[in-house]
């Protein structure tokens, strides 16, 4: 790229210019950012900083958090909660909603957020990330209530990704494409490094975790056999199979050269439609893999039209190149 443009930029650009996001929206995704940044500075320092290991307490999933999990889910909530823009939070980490204290103006926007995605990476040193989604309160609304979030994927106004890697990238859409914003630590900000992020429509690369495949239901068996198959199959090309254990690292790697990535129903706890939670990790990625061309889907519809039911929802998920999403997803449906 020839100029170098920072985040705030192309945030007042999408704002004055295009007219695709008010003044709100704006500040609140700069206020985002900086809290991803100090996430990024605690991730990096690792023990240096004392913050690896396991907690002592679990979290509203029955799940054993880690130390940074905590710190980043405080890390969000002290920077968000007194901007201003915000009414009310709600966490992966958390049972319950956070509303913005009286002590501090409410705003008309909903943030939720899986503070640290991939967290069983966290003391091996492999990338993780924090995943956000921004909903607008509904209209005439008198008071901040859980029933207020629990509104379909469409309805994002923002949603993004930070990933702390071998570079910390932030990777946004506001409903206008998906840019990719890499943090200089010299100059201490994000600087736009790709925009209008495209996924290849055909891919050769898949991503699941083949552990589970014993429990897994007949479409999904069939989708992955016949990737396994390679030339010889009935796909006609040999396909490579990868698997982080971060949605973070692997939905970056499908935006950044094409991919799909499945993770899906299984036998083993047959009540819950899925693992992963619709709210804070398959609506905000699916918004941002259909705004790069791409597709997601639970195996039967669209991700984002699924109406929530409850804060922590699980959902099915399967995404990334479009011909290949919706191939898995007709041997689901027999379409």
């Amino acid at each position: 790229m020839t100029k170098r443009i920072s985040l705030t930029r192309y945030l007042v650009e999408q704002q004055r210019v295009d007219g695709h996001i008010p003044a709100q929206l704006r500040l609140l995704l700069e206020v985002v950012a900086r809290a991803c940044k100090s996430i990024s500075q605690a991730v990096n320092k690792g023990d240096l900083g004392g913050v690896l290991g396991v907690a002592t307490t679990e979290n509203v999933q029955g799940e054993m958090q880690k130390q940074l999990d905590i710190i980043a889910n405080e890390v969000l909530i002290e920077a968000n909660e007194w901007g201003g823009h915000l009414a009310a939070m709600a966490s992966e980490e958390m049972e319950g909603i956070y509303v913005v204290p009286n002590r501090y103006p409410q705003g008309e926007y909903l943030l939720l957020f899986d503070p640290l995605d991939g967290s069983s990476n966290i003391d091996v040193n492999v990338s993780i990330g924090t995943i956000f989604s921004v909903l607008k309160m509904p209209e005439d609304d008198r008071g901040v209530d859980e029933g207020d979030f629990l509104q379909p994927g469409h309805r994002q106004v923002a949603a993004g990704y930070c990933v702390y890697g071998p570079q910390t990238t932030l990777v946004l859409t506001v409903g206008d494409g998906v840019a990719m914003f890499t943090l200089d630590r010299e100059q201490g900000s994000f600087v736009l490094t790709r925009e209008n992020v495209q996924i290849p429509p055909d891919t050769q690369e898949f991503a699941i975790n083949m552990s589970n495949m014993r429990h897994w239901d007949e479409p999904v068996k069939r989708y992955v056999d016949e990737c396994l198959a390679g030339k010889e199959g009935p796909r006609g090309k040999d396909f490579n199979m990868r698997w982080v254990a971060s949605m973070v690292a692997d939905v970056h790697r499908i935006l950044t050269r094409g991919g799909v990535f499945l993770y899906p129903w299984d036998k083993r706890e047959p009540d819950k439609p899925g693992k992963l939670r619709l709210m804070y990790e398959a609506n905000p990625m699916g918004w941002l893999i259909e705004q790069a061309g791409g597709a997601a889907t639970n195996g039967r519809e669209r991700i984002l039209d699924i109406q929530p039911a409850k804060l922590h929802e699980r959902v099915s998920v399967i995404l990334g190149s479009k011909n290949e999403v919706e191939r898995a997803t007709r041997y689901h449906t027999g379409l």
